[in-house]
């Protein structure tokens, strides 16, 4: 178990983050090992015949199924919305000493470290930079295009825990992020497989990132250069993959596919992210074509908190309906 020590100034310094990298990182474990995926089998099914030339044993060595990997891969976020450019920038860039120190625990850790590690402490710089442009190529093909789907669920999630956190407190925000963490002010306990230890913030706040690949446990990462850093399963996971109603024909032709799929897919009140994220469409977009759909008298959109929960009006229920 990792337990976190708030201060009360922790409180204001705790922060969130999301993490293309992270995302990347565990999406590989996803792909190597699918029974351990089954909330991703539409995503994996996506991937047939795409990822051929790509040499991902490099980056599984460094992700066994239990115990350390190295935090290097994984660059810490500098902002709240991470780029995966930035990411790798960070990540080419990584000083030898973090690298060196990280596969030097590696090692030791696993019964393949010493022959995992020993590239990377011959030569560090070489084999970041492959891993870097390995990172790149499998972004392109395998997470670029879900990207804006994965973003609107982690977005999503965020503003939830805003929500709780500035209504409710701590103990709001934590009350069901996962079955293994719970809070009794000050403490944080973590349920974390092998891994004791303590950490007293002192004023550093906790950095907080809702994942969508990483979604059997939390996992805590409590190392130099990182702050204190909390990683859980975001809230909706189980519905990433589903998709929106699809729009009749005739909707179709009227309004044009999107905004017609949008009305067909408002049978139950959504947020822009989580039309987004249902209809594979950036937030923008999602934003320009609801404005057009209320202007037109067939949504309407109400308050609730920090979010905008949208509905069809009752021409929008007679347009889709049958004989529409």
């Amino acid at each position: 178990m990792v337990r976190f020590v708030f201060a009360f100034e922790d409180l204001s310094a705790t922060r969130f983050a999301i993490s293309p990298t992270w995302e990347l990182v565990h999406s590989l474990l996803a792909l190597r090992d699918p029974s351990h995926a089954a909330l991703h089998v539409p995503w994996l099914r996506s991937l047939s015949g795409r990822m051929q030339g790509l040499q991902l044993e490099q980056a599984a060595a460094l992700m066994p199924p239990r115990g350390f990997s190295p935090d290097f891969p994984v660059p810490l976020p500098t902002g709240p919305l991470g780029e995966i450019a930035d990411d790798l920038a960070k990540l080419r860039a990584t000083p030898v000493a973090q690298i060196r120190a990280d596969m030097t625990l590696f090692a030791t850790q696993h019964r393949r470290g010493p022959e995992i590690a020993e590239p990377w402490l011959a030569h560090p710089r070489r084999e970041v930079r492959r891993l870097a442009d390995l990172f790149e190529a499998y972004w392109a093909r395998a997470i670029e295009p879900v990207w804006p789907r994965l973003r609107a669920l982690l977005d999503a999630d965020i503003a939830y825990r805003a929500r709780q956190l500035g209504s409710g407190g701590p103990e709001a925000m934590f009350a069901d992020l996962h079955a293994d963490v719970t809070w009794h002010q000050p403490y944080l306990d973590v349920q974390v497989p092998a891994h004791e230890a303590t950490m007293h913030l002192q004023g550093r706040g906790l950095l907080l990132m809702p994942s969508a690949f990483a979604a059997s446990r939390p996992f805590v990462i409590d190392r130099p250069p990182w702050q204190p850093t909390l990683s859980y399963p975001a809230r909706g996971i189980a519905t990433l993959w589903e998709q929106g109603t699809p729009a009749p024909d005739a909707l179709a032709r009227l309004l044009g596919s999107s905004r017609g799929g949008m009305l067909a897919d408002l049978d139950a009140p959504r947020s822009t992210t989580e039309l987004a994220r249902r209809l594979s469409l950036s937030p923008a977009t999602t934003s320009h074509h609801l404005t057009a759909l209320r202007d037109a008298g067939l949504v309407t959109g109400r308050r609730e908190g920090r979010s905008v929960l949208y509905a069809r009006t009752a021409l929008g229920d007679a347009l889709v309906g049958p004989g529409s």
